[in-house]
């Protein structure tokens, strides 16, 4: 299972988010830095109304969703690339994640502490990411080194790294992240290998105060950050209030709903987070749906009918005949999968089809 790292300066609600997310009390949240040390890690559930419409048309009372790992990785601090705070520690967590969601503080409160005295999101976003460069550019200097006596005998692995990592270097230089780095299919696909801090997904979450949720959209700190990231890391931002994600971790979902109502917002931020997260690994979904359960299946973006299959069992990969599908849009329209086949929406498709999102499957293989 891929895993997504939510990291952030001290104090900034990592801790508070994870425990929402995760619908958990299991990390520790308090004012002061490092109350996070080792990782906290948990499974979350992938919020997709879709599984219940398809329920109600299969007719069935089991719904599965997807699922995504989240990681609580301990604050960072300025020097943590020299051994500042928790240092290697906390890079080397973050290394071990698919993709990053960085939380930024977006609230000022003079009784919660701030490690530089002052609430400035863009700032603490440069403070992250210049740790994050220092410690690519580190790692890149030291491969230049191990593969320049091979690259100088003519070794074509070590030429065609060396060409990568002299690409990568001045960028990282400039203080830019590897994300941002055009390269060519063939080049990402031998710096895949360098493991870079800052070529990893990334998406923002703004932390905001309860009373500026429902007017997110026009909180100064947010505008800075969505323009900054877009500009400076070609991401994206989403809004969360992880004190209020946190208070409806201990509500039903009928009273979370009449709490997010009075609060004038109609989804918790947490659902959207968790989407977009989803989407930033390179994850889509598909279902099956009959009587027995509805279920939503995780692929990788790109994946053949045959890979999709696969998810299920091996022995549905190695034995693919066909999928039948139909998209999840015409299933509903439709109201069956009857009415879906008698007007030709209802598909037979072999190895080559490229699974969509939302697509509902049913395999046919022989072992």
């Amino acid at each position: 299972m891929l895993k997504a790292g939510i990291v952030g300066l001290p104090n900034v609600g990592k801790s508070t988010l994870f425990n929402a997310v995760t619908r958990t009390r299991k990390a520790e949240a308090a004012n002061y830095p490092f109350c996070t040390i080792d990782p906290n890690v948990g499974i979350v559930t992938v919020p997709d109304d879709r599984m219940y419409v398809l329920q109600k048309i299969a007719k069935t009372t089991v719904v599965i969703p997807a699922a995504v790992e989240f990681v609580d990785i301990a604050g960072l601090v300025k020097g943590a690339s020299t051994g500042e705070g928790l240092g290697n520690k906390f890079l080397t967590h973050i290394r071990e994640v698919d993709a990053i969601v960085q939380v930024v503080r977006c609230f000022d409160d003079a009784d919660i502490h701030h490690v530089a005295g002052s609430v400035d999101p863009v700032r603490d976003i440069e403070t992250i990411n210049t740790e994050l460069v220092m410690c690519d550019l580190d790692a890149v200097n030291k491969r230049l080194e191990k593969v320049a006596k091979d690259a100088k005998r003519g070794d074509k692995v070590a030429l065609a790294e060396q060409a990568v990592l002299q690409k990568i270097q001045p960028h990282l230089d400039a203080g830019k992240p590897g994300i941002t780095l055009e390269l060519t299919p063939e080049d990402k696909a031998i710096s895949r290998f360098f493991w870079l801090l800052t070529d990893k997904p990334t998406l923002f979450a703004c932390n905001v105060k309860e009373a500026d949720l429902a007017n997110a959209e026009t909180n100064a700190y947010v505008l800075k950050v969505r323009d900054y990231v877009k500009q400076h890391m070609a991401c994206e931002a989403v809004v969360i209030s992880a004190q209020i994600e946190s208070d409806l971790v201990d509500l039903s979902a009928e009273e979370a709903k009449e709490f997010l109502k009075e609060l004038g917002v109609d989804e918790s931020g947490v659902g959207a987070l968790i989407r977009s997260t989803y989407h930033l690994l390179g994850l889509r979904t598909y279902f099956t749906a009959g009587e027995k359960e509805v279920r939503a299946w995780t692929i990788h973006n790109g994946d053949t009918a045959p890979k999709a299959a696969g998810v299920i069992h091996s022995d549905f990969e190695r034995g693919f005949i066909k999928a039948e599908t139909v998209a999840y849009d015409d299933l509903v329209k439709c109201g069956s999968v009857a009415i879906a086949r008698e007007k030709g929406l209802y598909r037979m498709e072999g190895k080559e089809y490229i699974v969509k999102d939302g697509d509902v499957l049913l395999f046919k293989f022989n072992v």
